[in-house]
């Protein structure tokens, strides 16, 4: 894997002493050119190659630095595609347009700057640490404001950290652009385990309920005993489960999605006309858009050998999504800059996590497949929610929420609907999620 952790004994001498139970700031590594990348020595997985000794409970200072070997790489194999075949006036019917994703390859191959983008990625303060014995990477950026509270934003599939770049600095310095500092937070962004900078897993039972109590512990290791989180896709499920192992600490949660289906006997004859579009949609996504979970969950080895092999592979698998979960019209780019979408597709290339990005799909499915809880119960977690919700609901969201069935099991305090955006809307509509992540905040803290 091409990461290096950079200057760790320079680094280390400079790390604070100890972390506060209000929230410890870290000192950042100074920016280092990444254009002689070969000069950094590439590693196995992210934290190899460190030189610094490192316990299980130690925060470091992170880096992103790409060898240029693998951009080389990259460009060599996306030349050496070999395209298959395809039925006329199909559309995206069966999947990504031939004549679409060989325009992005190329694009991606010629036009597409990684350094540009490797650069906004190491623009904020970024570490690693490590949790039950896996790598976490996460974003830290602490707010200039002395009665900010501290918030996590946890992402999903096919996401990553890239879907919050754009609301990290607003979320942090409201006042910077045209808000009120009694709106800040200080933002923590992790990386999921096996996801993205957090690097492939290398061991079993990294299901969503465990992810969550990673996250839990590192809210602890960073010193916030009093924090609130939000969710999207996988991130929705990781922060309700956080909510019910940290009580005590995790003053409320906002989300993008709420799964409740209803009961089989309940009588939909009392529904509303939009409560069964939403039943609709949610059949829909059944048995049209989820077939890459059910690979996903069942057969995610085979699956990586694919992924993890080609770049144009990895690329329709992940935009498809990016197609057909957003406010588009045409294409993805009709809601998604494409330079971010190639970057989020780049942290999936870059650092192999295909394949264990896949497995969270297959960890929960065998985890929890002998013992399923009440249907109503959220994705199956263990218990309904008591921790104050916030909800956004966004028009073009793969599986819209209904309010009736959510309240039943989660402690519902806000709820907005948009006329705008969809699945990843930090990306698709920053600002309304960024005002309604406030709105919502400025009920619990």
């Amino acid at each position: 894997m091409p990461f290096v952790c950079i200057n760790m004994e320079r680094s280390a001498s400079r790390k604070k002493e100890g972390i506060s139970r209000q929230g410890g700031g870290f000192d950042t590594v100074p920016t280092q050119s990444c254009n002689d990348a070969n000069k950094f020595p590439q590693q196995a997985d992210v934290t190899e190659g460190c030189t610094m000794e490192r316990s299980e409970a130690a925060i470091q200072p992170f880096e992103l630095c790409v060898p240029q070997s693998q951009l080389d790489d990259l460009r060599e194999r996306l030349a050496r595609t070999r395209w298959p075949d395809e039925l006329p006036g199909v559309g995206w019917t069966l999947g990504v347009p031939l004549d679409y994703l060989r325009e992005l390859a190329q694009y991606w191959a010629d036009d597409y700057d990684w350094r540009a983008q490797e650069a906004v990625l190491n623009s904020l303060p970024q570490f690693t640490t490590t949790i039950d014995g896996e790598n976490v990477h996460f974003y830290h950026v602490r707010s200039p404001h002395q009665e900010a509270i501290p918030l996590m934003l946890v992402h999903g599939f096919p996401g990553s950290v890239v879907e919050f770049l754009q609301v990290i600095e607003p979320l942090v310095d409201p006042e910077a652009y045209g808000g009120d500092a009694v709106d800040a937070f200080h933002v923590v962004v992790p990386s999921i385990p096996g996801y993205g900078l957090s690097g492939p897993t290398k061991s079993r039972g990294w299901h969503p309920h465990h992810v969550g109590k990673a996250f839990v512990e590192l809210m602890a290791r960073l010193g916030y005993d009093r924090y609130a989180a939000h969710g999207t896709d996988w991130g929705s499920r990781i922060v309700r489960d956080m909510g019910l192992l940290d009580q005590g600490h995790l003053i409320g949660i906002h989300r993008t999605i709420l799964h409740a289906p209803p009961r089989p006997d309940d009588d939909l004859g009392t529904y509303s006309e939009e409560e069964l579009d939403r039943l609709n949609d949610i059949q829909h996504f059944g048995s049209e858009l989820s077939g890459y979970m059910l690979i996903q969950s069942t057969r995610p080895q085979t699956l990586a050998y694919a992924l993890n092999d080609s770049p144009v592979g990895q690329l329709a698998w992940i935009v498809e999504k990016f197609k057909e979960w957003t406010d588009s019209a045409d294409r993805p780019e009709d809601a998604v800059d494409r330079d971010l979408m190639l970057t989020n597709v780049m942290l999936y290339w870059l650092t192999g996590t295909a394949g264990s990005s896949s497995r969270l799909y297959w960890e929960l499915r065998h985890w929890d497949s002998n013992d399923r809880p009440d249907s109503r119960v959220n994705w199956n977690t263990p218990a309904p929610s008591p921790v104050p919700t916030g909800v956004a609901v966004f028009p073009k969201e793969v599986m819209r929420p209904l309010r009736r069935l959510s309240a039943e099991t989660d402690n519902i305090i806000h709820w907005t609907e948009f006329d705008q955006g969809g699945h990843f809307a930090g990306l698709e509509v920053p600002g309304l999620l960024i005002q309604d992540i406030r709105e919502f905040a400025r009920l619990v803290r």
